[in-house]
């Protein structure tokens, strides 16, 4: 029994603190305004802005803009690395799990590699196994999306003075 008791056994650390109020609440509206953004153009321009990670991309950009992971650098490279490599495994070896396991390892090693993580483009590969998009899909949704992403937060985060964002550009 004691050996189970040790598998599940924490390293003891406190939870992290609560971030201020405000901050909590600038981050839910920074979230609410991005996606909306993404939303109304995607309806408008008739091409697709929306990609279900980008959702994951606000808890990091507004919740946390001074990560590293929240940098421009980061979220535009990251996902483009991400969905290129998806599209490359997809089109190379087809829909099989293997290559899709291919695709999500070689894009986690090529953000760590090339020094642009962002975890929510981890899961652009399994987007683009589920989807499968044509190759366009790198342009619409996956750059476009991105760079208004990083153009919604810069705006957002400047008017609401929360964070000096960036920390860096490219």
């Amino acid at each position: 029994m004691a050996q189970f008791e040790n598998i599940f056994r924490s390293s003891g650390n406190p939870l992290p603190a609560r971030p201020p109020f405000n901050h909590i609440l600038m981050g839910g509206i920074g979230g609410v305004v991005a996606i909306a953004v993404l939303a109304l153009m995607d309806a408008n321009i008739e091409a697709a802005l929306l990609l279900g990670s980008f959702g994951a991309s606000c808890v990091l950009i507004f919740g946390f803009p001074e990560a590293p992971f929240s940098q421009p650098r980061n979220i535009v490279a990251g996902h483009v690395l991400s969905s290129f490599v998806g599209l490359v495994f997809l089109t190379m070896f087809g829909p099989e799990w293997w290559s899709l396991a291919l695709a999500a390892g070689l894009a986690i090693a090529l953000m760590m590699a090339t020094r642009t993580v962002h975890p929510p483009a981890g899961s652009n590969p399994v987007i683009i196994f589920l989807a499968q998009p044509a190759w366009d899909f790198l342009l619409f949704p996956t750059l476009t999306g991105a760079v208004v992403l990083v153009i919604v937060a810069w705006v957002f985060l400047k008017l609401s003075k929360r964070s000096a964002y960036p920390a860096y550009w490219w």
